[in-house]
């Protein structure tokens, strides 16, 4: 998953479509496919979307829709009974969407059936309420980014702990050592860091201002008030601040997920990609959420069989294993792991064991809605605007009384 709008418009997608001009034409053989991915991306799923239309025997037509407007332009020409017939959705938006019935049940169709190649996080992100809504296109976490250069020139290790980055800090030359991105995306890995979680949905209980989520959510904190880490005070720039100072040199380290190592091997800090380290973000065992993007159906498509085969193309071993090695993206089957440009690649390999060791997300339809405030709460936390606890319980509030409003809430 990238993070949510921030990075979408960092990335400087197209703007939205027009709505009138989106949709559904009636046409049967035609698929109409909005990408959300990257600048970086979207030339590679064009080039397969093509060739799985022309092999098929369907035409495809590609419409690529910026990451952060694309949610609400999709529900707004769905419920207009326009849009795409395939959409590229967050897994964060696959609950929400079957809710609303903006999407086909996929549960009886051969989309369903024979999933067992795909890996269980994923797989799981595409169900709602015991019934299936999307097929896993890639997936992916977050993970720690090094400059070996300079972290062997200051003769310190990849840190395994928070202590440790504090440890290491004043050889790297304080907050030069983390950039610390304040997008809530990015604050999921402290809140998991003592045992931490938004909700607990198994109870329906609201636990972000557990106590283990503030002792999570103090230890950015800590880090920026111990002079081991730095952040950017002007929320909308801090993932393109982050990037900057990572590709620059100016930081030593940087928590970010598989899409992004294609532009940091661009930079001339990483011209030797060997230069570029990857290890697990240090906190839990569990540190960093699960993330990525499925296939979606528009509900009344007309084109749902073209679609169906369509999907089936896009998301088989062999183009998983194309998108894996040209792009660094990680396949959410199993199989395409053992393509050998796909083990080789080093990006991917560097992921894949922390992909199955990835925190599970809450896969209801109030995904987004949890995120959006945690924003503001990390962003207070890291400012010093709010303590942990003040800011975790003004947030455990807003969840009781505006996104969950039949969940408990034990603390605060």
């Amino acid at each position: 998953m990238r993070p949510m709008a921030t990075v979408g418009a960092a990335l400087g997608l197209v703007g939205a479509l027009a709505l009138s001009a989106c949709g559904d034409a009636g046409n049967a053989n035609q698929v109409v496919y909005w990408d959300t991915s990257g600048s970086a991306e979207s030339a590679v799923f064009r080039e397969i979307a093509t060739e799985c239309g022309r092999t098929g025997g369907y035409e495809v037509r590609v419409e690529t829709v910026a990451f952060d407007q694309a949610l609400n332009n999709y529900k707004t020409a769905a419920q207009g009974g326009r849009g795409p017939d395939v959409l590229r959705a967050d897994v964060g938006w696959i609950a929400q969407l079957a809710q609303a019935g903006l999407i086909q049940d996929l549960s009886d169709t051969p989309l369903a059936t024979d999933t067992g190649d795909f890996l269980p996080a994923p797989l799981e992100s595409t169900r709602y309420k015991g019934r299936t809504y999307a097929v896993p296109q890639v997936t992916d976490t977050l993970a720690l980014y090094y400059n070996k250069r300079l972290l062997d020139q200051a003769r310190v290790a990849p840190p395994r702990t928070w202590d440790d980055v504090k440890a290491i800090a004043p050889k790297l030359g304080g907050d030069r050592a983390l950039f610390i991105n304040n997008d809530e995306y990015y604050a999921l890995p402290f809140l998991y860091t003592h045992g931490g979680d938004l909700v607990d949905t198994n109870s329906r209980m609201i636990t972000v201002n557990s106590p283990e989520a503030v002792r999570g959510m103090q230890v950015a904190k800590d880090l920026l008030d111990a002079n081991a880490a730095r952040t950017a005070l002007d929320q909308p720039n801090s993932y393109t601040s982050m990037k900057a100072a990572f590709t620059s040199g100016e930081v030593a380290m940087v928590i970010d997920g598989p899409w992004a190592a294609a532009e940091y091997l661009e930079s001339p800090q990483f011209a030797d990609p060997a230069n570029l380290g990857i290890a697990a973000v240090p906190g839990s065992a569990t540190p960093a959420p699960v993330g990525g993007h499925n296939y979606v159906i528009r509900q009344g498509s007309h084109a749902t069989e073209a679609s169906t085969r369509f999907i089936q193309c896009m998301s088989s071993t062999e183009n998983q294993a194309r998108i894996a090695e040209r792009l660094g993206l990680l396949p959410t089957r199993r199989s395409a792991y053992d393509v050998p440009s796909v083990a080789q690649n080093p990006v991917v390999a560097a992921f894949r064991p922390l992909v199955a060791s990835a925190h599970n997300r809450p896969w209801i339809p109030e995904n987004n809605e949890l995120l959006e405030p945690l924003q503001t709460s990390y962003a207070d936390i890291l400012s010093g605007r709010k303590e942990a606890k003040t800011a975790l319980d003004d947030l455990a509030r807003t969840y009781k009384t505006t996104v969950l409003t039949d969940y408990a809430q034990r603390w605060g």
